[in-house]
């Protein structure tokens, strides 16, 4: 069995499992990444060759989870089948961490898409409700992300005091995606740093960062699907300064690059968290003894 990437929680650069991506992540080097992310309904209970694959990386890395379709703001009852498939799926890979969208995407059936939640109170006791419950049969916290959105229906307040209440009254954990606050930042036209520092930031235990495409001036789309941009790497910066250098993941769904030009990326995921780690040994108090 092929030894696998150490995990300290901490410094960590990691990239998202994708069937195009499987030829050229088994050729990686011990080193390049230190974890991958998957959506576990696209491998739960996969046979043939890309289920040999899977297993063949999981063997390497850790294996970090992203759901798409828990529909954990949605009204529909929660899948149970799914979460005992997820719970086992954690078990037999030994994954750190399951983290779902703030988001709902399903009403009597799969809408294939992730839609914003109304920014409610009486939102925020149904989605903490949702989460509490998923948990329970998991049997350890979930991380929720901060979503794109393109539209705030029956806005009553605003998009980080509503995530900030469900993480509270849940007592989940976030996973701080800056990409998704840099789009936001544009499409409703807010200060993407004081957002940031306007979360609950106690909680963040993992990041996402990507690309996004700029459909207008005013508009950008998360897609997933390009190299990212220089505003959103000063973001990223931003955060580990706030919450220090998390497990981190370039996330890149299609527009494949060589995997030479996504290691780049990674590369500056770690350099980024190295140099922070390097200012908070600068900034601690030195000991004298007498």
């Amino acid at each position: 069995m092929a030894e696998r990437t150490a995990n300290s929680g901490l410094g960590l650069a990691g990239l998202g499992l994708r069937r195009g991506l499987i030829p050229a992540i088994k050729e990686l080097k011990p080193g390049d990444i230190d974890f991958i992310e998957v959506a576990p309904e696209n491998w739960i209970g996969i046979g043939g060759r890309y289920g040999r694959s899977f297993r063949e990386i999981a063997e390497r890395y850790p294996v970090y989870l992203h759901g798409l379709s828990l529909n954990i703001g949605g009204f529909s009852p929660l899948d149970a089948g799914l979460l005992k498939d997820i719970k086992q799926f954690m078990t037999d890979f030994d994954c750190p961490l399951y983290s779902e969208h703030l988001t709902y995407c399903g009403d009597e059936g799969q809408l294939y898409d992730l839609l914003p939640i109304p920014f409610t109170e009486e939102a925020v006791h149904h989605v903490a409700d949702r989460v509490k419950r998923v948990q329970d049969v998991l049997g350890r916290r979930i991380l929720l992300e901060n979503a794109s959105y393109y539209a705030a229906p029956a806005q009553q307040m605003s998009e980080s005091e509503f995530i900030n209440a469900v993480l509270a009254e849940s007592d989940c954990e976030l996973l701080l995606d800056v990409n998704n606050i840099y789009v936001n930042s544009i499409n409703h036209g807010y200060d993407p740093y004081e957002f940031l520092n306007s979360l609950s930031l106690g909680r963040a235990k993992y990041v996402h960062i990507a690309g996004h495409f700029d459909e207008a001036e005013d508009l950008r789309v998360d897609t997933h699907g390009a190299d990212v941009i220089d505003p959103v790497w000063a973001l990223l910066d931003a955060a580990y300064a706030r919450c220090g250098p998390l497990p981190t993941l370039l996330e890149r769904d299609f527009n494949f690059p060589p995997m030479a030009e996504l290691l780049l990326e990674v590369e500056r995921i770690k350099q980024s968290q190295q140099i922070q780690s390097l200012d908070v040994s600068s900034a601690a108090p030195r000991v004298v003894r007498r």
